[in-house]
């Protein structure tokens, strides 16, 4: 039993998901009271906020239309809340027990109005309007607003609502932006919206949509009309069905803009009913001028370009893929031009997803690109675990054992698939081409019929090198269909020899080893004065001729900006310059005064201005976020700002309140509130590039160094070990910037230790040329006497660096660096690993003989000789040796040896199977001597992954130059068992080959060839071995005519081998 000091609980009247209401008396002066507690013993602290929230908000409410409330008090764990009791009851409740008559809804409708518009007064947001919240007292005709738990106290005028699968509010009351599904900002027009949805109920007794499905309810909200009030009980007049309507427009725009505005014409229906007992309609809306200045969210002189998005996607939905350019200056609306587009896609089953590149963190590997995939994983992670579990089972098979590949790019997808294998290390074209490969499948997923994809990645112009060969390899790969890329960038940024230009030439231009693609761009050009005048005319409530001087004005001020019109509109209003009558009820400006402000025609300028005009330690924390990025956390900020969270955010507040800053509507209980509790706002961002940038000149040059090298620190400092590998890359741009002032050794061993992992794991996602600069900068924080004191680390650098530079095509200096580590190496290890480097190089670049002389010298370091002459002597006595190592063994034993444990020996092999290329394609003497010595040493020492190539190679031998087609067979059976041993299909791909085509059909039938080859074949897209996979296809295609199978049926084979061949970068139309 519920027993609070000083009342008496009488009833229950309500219980719900989050409270229980009950119905009570103060035992001190025997007032009646409503006592609210919220549900459950042991309420969260969210919960518990939400209530501290709602009580501020009611005290701060002092209206004759909103309950009143009189104390906020603890019991036990939870919080209870006293408000009035006037005896009133909910529309809910009145309308299932009686049918208001005309005259009584508009009585009643003008009194709720009432009451919303001073909730408007204050700022305040309800969101949730319904008839179970309007308190109604029949007899003494009191009205009242309650439940003001989701409510939002707002400092600006509006703030967008993304997508979420949390929903606040009553579903079938919600506006179509407060569902988040739409690409708008909220406002306190969707209070109007939940009002219509009340009002048709008072009139109709019935919901304007009735679905069960949440979906399909959502989906009524934002795309379906519903019927007229009128239509459904015909005693509604035509003029108040109208009003409804209006009310429940899907755009904000469309609905009333003000509570009096609605209050004029409900007046004027009432006072006709009242006078002549009918209702003549009259124009609605002729009173419904706002006082908020707002600029209206739709674009202006854009209906052509949206049309050109839509009808591209159209396309892309019947099975196309397409490139859409949309160019043009900074402020000129590009991104506000692509965003209109997304909801049509979503609503047409697409998914439509954003990322984009930051100006001053361009050295970011796919910084974009991971943006835009995580919104993809976190809408697939919102989904029903059935979905859920058919996506992840979707995701690993497309992934294979190569899942890791794309978890370091985005970490997102662990949540779906969990951990995944360690990579494969592999040869520099190999892991381009795994990428790839796996990068393509993932991308598939995702481009189908029934969702195609679009990407919009916007300020192409800051785009990392491996994003550009990313949007290559995505739009000359023949396989992908139903897929919409487009790029925003600025095209007076960017010269002929840019490399986003030199990347959209390429994908223009076709060759034999790539495809080309059809590239269509959008130019935008500034808005026209009769544009500019519309927008105006539109934001004041005004006609066209009477802002027609101010339109001229602004026009020549901003030269038909879009971002800049916005500001220059925005400043005269907070200049006091543009002001609202409220007696005249009309929005007044003085061109005169206007003028002489002298407004810079700047839009950079301009924003700086306004900068300076917020407190000094808001300019100071602006300075500080511009550095980390255009968008970020409260709590990132917090910590590289040296304060708490709230102390942090009321810093920043004067900015949010310019609207400079935007919240991103983000919380813990998806709910916004910055005046009470900011803590709870996770995410937020800079409103354009252009503040950002305004920011970031706060900074004095000679601090800029510094402040990076701080922030970097801090980001180290508070980031836990285990996460450090995650953020590695923030982490190491910040302290590389101001790595020049770092004087303590240790400090700069840590950077350099960091930038080996930043390089390393840039190199494994295919972004070379940030690796190359990671490593670089590594090497520069190195003293003379680091080969000395930090050996490891320096060989490691090193190393590193002269495979990246030959990754990045630079040969001679990555030739450069090997032989400085050759000439500070310490042991033969290191330096035959080296070596080994220098052999896969020269094998790359075809230079056989280079690359035999390097592994001669190698293998002489470890005491094996690699003879020039004489090569018939020295096979022969390979041979004997191996009959010797192998003695009375079964061949099929020696899956069951023992591993290599001398490293002399595992270096070894790894030469000698990195050089049977070259070997077999200058000299097949040479090559058979090199086998033998691979097979010899597995025999004698024990066996690495590495064998099961010398193993297949000696087979062939055997086979080929002996005859001994049994023993051959068996060689070959153990390396394929030696590659399911080793789990590595780079050397399984191989071994399919040989065994497949040389050694299988002796003892078994072609048929079983085939299935080998097919083996080969997913084995080597695994490990990105595409001149394998390639050769596996050429044999089977062989194979099948062997069989005897028919012309026709092998030719549509080959056609589908063909496809593979039009991948970027493979040639291979020559051998099929």
């Amino acid at each position: 039993m519920i027993n609070i000091p000083g009342y008496q609980i009488l009833a229950k009247i309500y219980e719900g998901n989050n409270s229980v209401v009950y119905r009570g008396r103060h035992e001190e002066n025997n007032q009646s009271v409503v006592l609210k507690f919220s549900k459950g013993d042991f309420p969260s602290e969210a919960e518990n906020n939400r209530y501290r929230k709602e009580y501020e908000i009611l005290s701060s409410l002092n209206f004759s239309g909103v309950i009143k409330v009189y104390g906020l008090e603890k019991y036990n764990n939870t919080l209870v809340m006293i408000l009035e009791d006037f005896g009133g009851e909910s529309l809910k409740t009145l309308i299932t027990s009686q049918k208001f008559t005309i005259l009584g809804f508009l009585n009643l409708a003008i009194k709720i109005a009432e009451s919303l518009g001073e909730i408007h007064s204050a700022k305040i947001i309800h969101k949730d309007i319904n008839p179970s919240n309007i308190i109604f007292n029949l007899t003494t005709s009191e009205l009242k607003i309650i439940d003001f738990n989701i409510s939002s106290v707002l400092t600006r005028d509006s703030y967008k609502l993304k997508h979420s699968n949390i929903l606040e509010g009553t579903l079938p009351y919600i506006s179509p932006e407060q569902t988040g599904r739409m690409n708008c900002s909220l406002d306190y027009r969707t209070d109007f919206y939940s009002l219509g949805v009340t009002f048709y109920e008072l009139l109709t007794q019935q919901l304007p949509f009735t679905n069960n499905d949440v979906m399909e309810l959502i989906h009524a909200h934002i795309a379906k009309q519903p019927k007229p009030p009128h239509e459904i009980n015909p005693e509604v007049p035509h003029i108040i069905s109208n009003i409804v309507l209006k009310l429940l427009a899907k755009t904000a725009d469309e609905r009333y803009q003000s509570a009096w505005g609605l209050i004029a014409d409900l007046d004027e229906c009432l006072n006709q009913l009242q006078m002549i007992e009918t209702i003549v309609e009259f124009p609605l809306g002729s009173q419904d001028i706002s006082d908020k200045f707002k600029i209206p969210s739709k674009l202006y002189g854009r209906q052509l370009e949206i049309e050109t998005l839509i009808a591209a996607f159209e396309r892309v939905c019947k099975g196309s893929k397409e490139m859409m350019l949309v160019a043009g200056y900074s402020g000129i609306g590009k991104s506000a031009l692509v965003q209109t587009i997304s909801q049509p896609i979503i609503h047409q089953g697409g998914y439509f997803i954003w990322g984009k590149f930051d100006q001053f963190q361009r050295s970011i590997p796919y910084s974009a690109i991971v943006s835009a995939f995580s919104e993809l994983v976190r809408i697939i992670l919102s989904e029903s675990e059935a979905k859920l579990h058919e996506w992840r089972n979707k995701l690993l098979a497309a992934f294979g054992t190569n899942g890791q590949i794309l978890i370091d790019v985005i970490p997102e997808l662990e949540l779906i698939v969990g951990t995944q294998p360690k990579i494969q290390e592999l040869g520099p074209n190999e892991a381009q081409n795994r990428f790839n490969i796996v990068f393509q499948n993932f991308i598939g997923l995702f481009c189908q019929p029934e969702h195609p994809l679009v990407i919009f990645l916007d300020d192409l112009q800051w785009a990392d090198s491996a994003t550009l060969k990313l949007i290559k390899l995505m739009m000359t790969d023949v396989e992908t269909k139903y897929l919409f890329l487009i790029g925003a960038y600025r095209d007076n940024e960017v010269s002929p020899t840019h490399p986003l230009v030199m990347t959209l030439n390429a994908i223009r231009t076709p060759s034999e080893s790539m495809n080309y693609a059809q590239i269509n761009q959008i130019n935008l050009t500034p808005l026209t004065f009769e544009n500019i005048n519309q927008l105006i005319a539109e934001t004041l409530c005004n006609d066209r001729v009477s802002v027609q001087p101010l339109a001229k004005l602004v026009e020549s001020k901003t030269g038909g900006n879009p971002f800049f019109v916005n500001e220059f509109m925005k400043t005269l209003y907070q200049e006091n310059l543009l002001k609202f009558d409220s007696e005249q009820i009309r929005w007044q400006w003085n061109i005169e005064q206007i003028t002489a402000l002298d407004i810079t025609d700047n839009v950079v300028e301009l924003m700086i201005g306004k900068l300076e005009k917020l407190p000094q330690l808001t300019q100071k924390v602006l300075s500080l976020v511009a550095c980390v990025g255009n968008q970020f956390d409260l709590n990132t900020l917090s910590l590289i700002y040296e304060k708490e969270s709230y102390a942090t955010f009321q810093d920043l507040l004067p900015a949010i309140q310019e609207g400079l800053i935007l919240p991103a509507s983000e919380t813990e209980a998806k709910n916004v509130e910055l005046n009470l509790y900011p803590f709870l706002i996770l995410n937020y961002k800079f409103l354009h590039d252009r503040v950002q940038q305004a920011a970031y000149t706060f900074i004095d040059e000679s601090q800029k160094q510094n402040l990076h090298l701080k922030i970097g620190r801090l980001f180290l400092k508070n980031t836990p070990p285990e996460y450090r590998s995650e953020r590695v890359f923030d982490l190491v741009d910040h302290l590389n910037i101001g790595r020049t002032l770092i004087t303590d050794e240790s400090e700069k061993i840590e950077l350099a230790k960091l930038n080996v992992e930043a390089g390393k794991k840039a190199k494994d996602a295919t972004a070379y040329v940030a690796a190359q600069e990671y490593i670089t900068a590594g090497i520069s924080l190195l003293d003379r006497d680091c080969w000395t004191q930090y050996y490891d680390l320096t060989f490691a650098l090193y190393k590193e660096g002269a495979i990246v530079e030959y990754l990045n095509s630079n040969f001679s200096e990555s030739e450069a660096l090997i032989k400085l580590i050759l000439d500070r190496s310490k042991s033969v290890i290191e330096k035959t690993e080296v070596y080994n480097l220098l052999v896969v190089q020269y094998t790359l670049r075809a230079q056989y003989k280079e690359a035999i002389a390097a592994a001669k010298k190698a293998l002489g370091l470890l005491e094996i000789e690699l003879p020039e002459t004489d090569l018939q002597t020295v096979i022969n006595q390979e041979f004997t040796q191996v009959k010797e190592n192998l003695g009375t063994k079964e061949i099929a034993s020696l899956i069951n040896e023992t591993n290599i444990e001398k490293s002399k020996y595992k270096v070894a092999l790894a030469l000698i199977t990195n050089l049977i290329a070259s070997a077999y394609l200058i000299s097949p003497e040479l090559w058979t001597v090199i086998v033998l010595k691979g097979v010899n040493i597995s025999l004698k020492y024990g066996s690495v992954a590495e064998s099961c190539l010398c193993y297949c190679n000696y087979g062939i031998i055997l086979n080929s130059y002996l005859g001994d087609y049994h023993s051959a067979y068996q060689f070959g059976l153990l390396a394929l068992k030696l590659t399911d041993k080793w789990e590595i299909s780079g050397l399984k791909c191989k071994a399919c080959a040989g065994f497949a085509n040389t050694l299988s059909f002796w003892f078994k039938h072609i048929k079983e060839s085939n299935v080998i080859n097919n083996e080969g074949y997913g084995a080597a897209l695994e490990s990105g071995d595409l001149e394998y996979a390639g050769y596996l296809l050429h044999n089977t295609a062989i194979n099948l005519l062997f069989q005897g199978i028919q012309i026709s049926e092998i030719l549509k084979e080959v056609s589908r081998y063909l496809q593979f061949t039009q991948k970027p970068k493979i040639n291979f139309r020559q051998i099929l």
